[in-house]
């Protein structure tokens, strides 16, 4: 009974009526099935589910999928999310127009960079209040990157609670209001022949972009896939973001990358799964313990987005010390567990 098609009698004045049914993998947070109505067109629907996510109750994803997608759908030309067709809010039912995905690309990235400045510039300062606003580090999360630094011994130069401090507050969200995906992994892209759609909302937030664009740089964060992308293809990627960026609002993107990259390094929950953030000190877990998430384990993960933030801050005014202390902790990870490997390059991407 669990798997049975929610489509109710409102779905079906909606949109149609279902003719067959096909249950698809999804994560414990969802079930997903491809429908075809019964005068042939093929829909998706997505039931939101109680499993899988301890930072947010089902109603509160469901609605800001809803949301979220509502929002995309003021794209013009081609689409950045599927058009949501009806919803049934009791039982968290959205029904959604079926987008065909070509599959693997090699060069996926050029169109992925396009269509995420495209889902960022649709929004503005007066749709504030429409979805959450993103929830970034803390200054729990900046503590516990000190206690690591500790717990490996290495000296914390005097200007880095200074800095932390201020890189909190310059990622302070409320000034921005780009509408952010919330887990824009691969995976949650679907490549069609006019573009890159997104899927799976439940994220969805209003802040800066350059969060979401940082993913690039700092090895996709909340994905499982995690993956280090070349110096050629990065500087493409985010010149086309940039551009387009540019080319819809008229104005630079806003911000400091190299804040956002050092916001997600300070993260311990960008080091596991959904189904643990907010569980444990993950940061303070890394001394002791490495473990993995997909196929790249939290040292590993780790040891990237240091030498990220050193390589970005190098002669950064804000973040100077933040970026040495990155370099030596880096270069403490590797010494003592020298088996860690490099990231997977962005060409070995698994689907």
């Amino acid at each position: 009974m669990l798997n049975r098609l929610p489509f109710n009698e409102e779905l079906r004045s909606a949109v149609g009526v279902p003719h067959r049914s096909r249950l698809l993998d999804s994560s414990p947070r969802s079930r997903v099935w491809r429908v075809r109505l019964a005068d042939g067109r093929p829909v998706v629907v997505k039931q939101i589910t109680d499993g899988g996510d301890p930072e947010s109750d089902a109603d509160t994803r469901f609605a800001r999928e809803v949301a979220g997608l509502r929002l995309a759908g003021r794209a013009t030309g081609p689409a950045v999310a599927p058009a949501l067709l009806a919803t049934d809010l009791p039982s968290r039912v959205m029904v959604l127009d079926h987008v065909d995905d070509l599959g693997k690309r090699d060069d996926w990235m050029p169109g992925y960079a396009e269509s995420l400045a495209r889902l960022h510039a649709l929004t503005g300062p007066a749709d504030a209040g429409a979805l959450p606003l993103w929830s970034g580090p803390t200054t729990a999360d900046a503590e516990s990157f000190l206690a690591l630094a500790r717990a490996l011994d290495v000296r914390i130069p005097s200007a880095v609670p200074d800095e932390l401090a201020a890189l909190l507050d310059r990622l302070d969200p409320t000034p921005h209001h780009a509408l952010l995906h919330g887990d824009p992994c691969p995976g949650n892209d679907l490549r069609t022949a006019d573009g890159v759609c997104f899927v799976d909302f439940e994220r969805a937030s209003l802040g800066n972009g350059l969060m979401e664009l940082a993913y690039f740089r700092v090895g996709f964060p909340t994905c499982w896939c995690a993956m280090s992308v070349a110096r050629a293809p990065l500087a493409e990627v985010e010149d086309i973001y940039r551009s387009t960026w540019r080319g819809l609002t008229g104005q630079d993107v806003p911000g400091d990358l190299a804040d956002a990259c050092a916001g997600w390094l300070i993260q311990g929950d960008s080091l596991v799964e959904r189904a643990h953030r907010g569980t444990a000190d993950h940061l303070a877990r890394v001394p002791a313990e490495d473990f993995t998430w997909g196929y790249v384990s939290a040292r590993e993960r780790l040891v990237h987005r240091l030498g990220v933030v050193a390589d970005l801050t190098r002669d950064h005014d804000h973040l100077h010390a933040v970026g040495r202390l990155s370099s030596t902790l880096a270069g403490r990870l590797v010494a003592r567990w020298p088996g860690l490997r490099p990231l997977p390059a962005h060409d070995s991407r698994p689907w």
